[in-house]
């Protein structure tokens, strides 16, 4: 009889279980002890105000039929602490997992740390809870179904990311069922990991779920675009440590208190808002966004000097950028895959010369040497600039640090530059690098791409212009000395005797 009872109880449990197929929320509800005293959810009467908006976006996303036209159902969340993000995630895993045949999935984080203290911790403690739990089986990084011959096919792993090593987030196929991608604490999971999991979320009619949650701790990176550029292709949603029950407020408070309520401490721990400036990003975003297709009028740059410059491509996968800037403005003459043809390069920057009658040309030393070589034997006086030369100022590491600063003063007084994505991300993405005698030293081209960020060419090649002092040389229109003409015609210095200063 009791045998009968147990059958009975189980083929209920399993009816009402795929009832909920396509609703979170009513799983959760049912699947968790809410109320029961002796329980961690015994003050509890479901899931938070913030969670249940997900759980029913998800559940009306499912019932509009989002996955036949093809969706992929993303859900973005930026938060200050403590709003319960790894509760959220051990539901879903617990709901994806019960409520659909072989569903496969992937749960990452910010460090492995995180993923095993924090985010798998949780899932072990509601999986514990569940009345479903003995349908699985919760590892140290794993938790798969019991059913035989299924331990491979039904399953969700955690997953430290490594740039080197994407194969766990190219793999990521299940067609015709369920897959689930989670990132947590996605800030700081670099954009290499983000670019190999979105080209491989493409199964045909397949429920596909990808969560990227965390606290809003950089101003840069893909976390930071899914509430910006890419914010048409995300549900998402900043959720405010205060708004959200069970939080210690009086804590909080204190916190606002002692920092002020637009501090970055604050918008990113509490308010669950992007900083303007990450802790070690270099140039601020306000700065960036300010010379973003900044519109210039002639007389605000065409008295200055033209500088070329040319940053050669590093790896096969980075472009060789030539630009120009004059005065306040800048803009990229030329882009090329990695060319060792140094006579080809030296041909193109030469015509460009000659094009604008340009009064200076800089080339970044490092792969430069040679394309600065035929300059010169077609007479032409290029300029290498060496990236590991002592700095123009005792304060900086090398000239590095020293032509990007000279940059980042230059965006600040109103330089220009084109509206161009890429130029724009390489700006905001670069960092510095701490140092016991206080010089500023910024991360190398191999440090951006270890963090999954593309080599800075354009904005190197933006950088390499504030090198030297250039002296103008007049141009001859016509039989006229038009620099000097222009200049006279808007109350400016001869440019006979003009030597430029690099600020422009």
């Amino acid at each position: 009889m009791q045998t009968n009872r147990k059958a009975d109880y189980e083929a209920r449990l399993r009816s009402d279980i795929g009832a909920f197929h396509d609703d979170p929320l009513g799983y959760a509800l049912y699947n968790f002890p809410w109320g029961v005293r002796g329980t961690p959810l015994e003050k509890h009467k479901g899931p938070r105000a913030w969670q249940r908006r997900r759980m029913i976006k998800m559940r009306d996303a499912l019932r509009s039929g989002a996955v036949s036209k093809g969706e992929v159902l993303r859900h973005s969340v930026a938060s200050g602490h403590g709003i319960g993000k790894s509760a959220f995630f051990a539901m879903i895993i617990m709901w994806a997992m019960d409520t659909a045949v072989d569903t496969r999935g992937v749960v990452t984080a910010n460090t492995e740390t995180q993923l095993r203290t924090k985010t798998w911790a949780e899932l072990s403690k509601w999986h514990g809870m569940a009345l479903t739990r003995h349908w699985t089986t919760c590892a140290a990084t794993s938790i798969h179904s019991n059913l035989p011959k299924h331990e491979k096919t039904w399953r969700i792993d955690a997953v430290p990311w490594s740039e080197q090593n994407t194969e766990a987030f190219a793999g990521l196929h299940n067609e015709g069922k369920r897959l689930v991608l989670i990132f947590d604490e996605a800030s700081a999971i670099a954009d290499k990991v983000w670019e190999v999991a979105q080209g491989a979320l493409t199964d045909k009619d397949t429920e596909i779920f990808w969560f990227a949650f965390g606290n809003a701790t950089r101003a840069t990176g893909r976390f930071r675009e899914c509430f910006r550029k890419e914010k048409a292709n995300w549900d998402h949603e900043q959720i405010d440590s205060r708004t959200v029950e069970g939080i210690n407020l009086v804590e909080i408070q204190k916190l606002v208190d002692t920092h002020g309520e637009d501090s970055d401490i604050v918008k990113v721990r509490v308010r669950g808002v992007f900083p303007v400036l990450s802790a070690k990003q270099f140039i601020s975003e306000k700065d960036v966004d300010a010379a973003f297709g900044r519109h210039l009028k002639p007389e605000q740059y065409e008295w200055a000097p033209k500088i070329i410059t040319c940053d050669p491509a590093w790896s096969g996968d980075d472009p060789l950028v030539i630009g120009m800037r004059q005065g306040l403005r800048f803009q990229v003459l030329h882009t090329m895959a990695k060319n060792d043809d140094d006579v080809a390069v030296a041909n193109i920057i030469a015509r460009l010369e000659d094009q604008h009658l340009a009064d200076a040309v800089f080339i970044d030393f490092g792969y430069g040497t040679g394309i600065a070589s035929i300059g010169r034997s077609l007479g032409r006086d290029w300029r290498l600039v060496n990236f590991g030369d002592a700095g123009l100022d005792p304060g900086d590491l090398n000239m590095r640090a020293s032509i990007w600063r000279l940059m980042r003063d230059w965006l600040k007084q109103g330089g220009s530059i084109e509206e161009d994505q890429e130029l724009r991300d390489e700006l905001l993405g670069i960092e510095t690098k701490p140092r016991l005698d206080g010089k500023l030293q910024l991360e190398s081209k191999e440090e951006m791409k270890r963090r999954g960020l593309p080599s800075p060419n354009k904005a190197d090649s933006l950088a390499i212009s504030f090198a030297y002092p250039v002296q103008a040389k007049p141009r001859h229109i016509d039989g006229t000395l038009a620099a000097v003409a222009h200049l006279d015609r808007y109350g400016g210095p001869s440019r006979d005797a003009e030597v430029y200063n690099p600020m422009g």
